[in-house]
């Protein structure tokens, strides 16, 4: 690993332009890795140009602005690639412009589409190994709060605000050492948490319809129609994915949502529960207790269900 960042910073040290991607449907730790790295290569190397680019996601807009940039900066121009499994994931595909592209991320590593590619499955967060980039190379001296705000939201956000299994002592000592930095930390949680007021009723909506089973399973299934009634779109009814997570006895969880030509999955478990095979099996991929797939029916999503149940038996 420590080779891998010796490798990347020497890239990062021989190119004056850098341009900074991350996946489609941002989370917290896409943007925290994302601009943290900015933050801290701007800080580094102030005469470097640097760029974070990528659709901007309205409720993670607290976390940071990005960079507006022409298709010609990349012809000269390094592209890294935070936080993304595999390339058709990346937001922006103008990334396969760059001179070279390295990959950092903490997701399994089914895709090396990087010259270079420094995955960390035992991560937490993409946002944790930035920071491991950081102190690899001494540099915890020269980081602002701006670096250590981003990079603490990321992590909290990837490892659910340290109640997911992916939460280890390091984590939490990096998490430490980043609330050293004279930001307001309460203030950035509520603001990671809040939600806008016209979104409660669908809330409502997904605690009323949830169907659990027996064996510890439970399913949410968002119809267009459902869409339209509460004059919400897919990326924010996505947002709940959680609600059901506090149930006793649940074990597996799945959250469709009907995007129009596709239904985007998100499954969730807990504790010894692995659900990234099944997910891998249908084309998606992620984490072992928490992944997204893509189904093409409501018939293909039973199916999907009935895979995650056998887990269960």
């Amino acid at each position: 690993m420590e080779t891998l960042m010796n490798d990347i910073m020497k890239e990062i040290e021989s190119n004056e332009t850098i341009i900074i991607h991350r996946h489609v449907r941002p989370d917290p730790d896409a943007y925290g890795s994302q601009l943290g790295l900015k933050y801290y290569l701007q800080l580094k190397f102030p005469d470097k140009h640097i760029y974070a680019v990528g659709d901007e996601e309205a409720s993670l807009n607290f976390i940071g602005t990005l960079d507006h940039v022409e298709d010609n900066v990349y012809k000269e121009a390094l592209v890294i690639v935070c936080d993304t499994a595999n390339a058709p994931r990346v937001d922006d595909q103008r990334f396969t412009l760059g001179k070279k592209v390295l990959k950092i991320d903490h997701h399994p590593a089914v895709d090396q589409y990087g010259d270079i590619n420094l995955v960390n499955t035992d991560a937490s967060s993409t946002s944790e190994i930035i920071y491991d980039m950081i102190s690899h190379f001494n540099d915890e001296s020269i980081i602002n709060e701006d670096v250590a705000r981003v990079l603490y939201l990321g992590i909290v956000g990837d490892t659910g605000r340290f109640l997911f299994g992916n939460t280890t002592q390091h984590t939490m000592e990096i998490a430490g050492k980043l609330l050293g930095f004279p930001f307001n930390h309460n203030a950035e949680l509520n603001k990671m948490s809040e939600k806008d007021p016209r979104l409660m009723p669908f809330q409502g909506y997904v605690l009323q319809n949830f169907e659990l089973h027996n064996d510890g399973y439970c399913q949410v299934k968002i119809t267009k129609d459902v869409l339209e009634q509460y004059k919400i779109k897919a990326n924010e009814a996505s947002q709940f994915v959680n609600t059901v997570a506090d149930i006793q006895g649940l074990k597996i969880w799945m959250f469709g949502v009907d995007e129009g030509d596709q239904i985007r999955c998100r499954l969730r478990s807990k504790g010894q529960y692995i659900i990234n095979d099944i997910a891998n099996d249908f084309g998606g991929g992620g984490h072992p207790n928490a992944s997204g797939v893509s189904v093409y029916s409501w018939e293909e999503f039973d199916s999907l269900a009935q895979a995650l149940r056998q887990k269960l038996q």
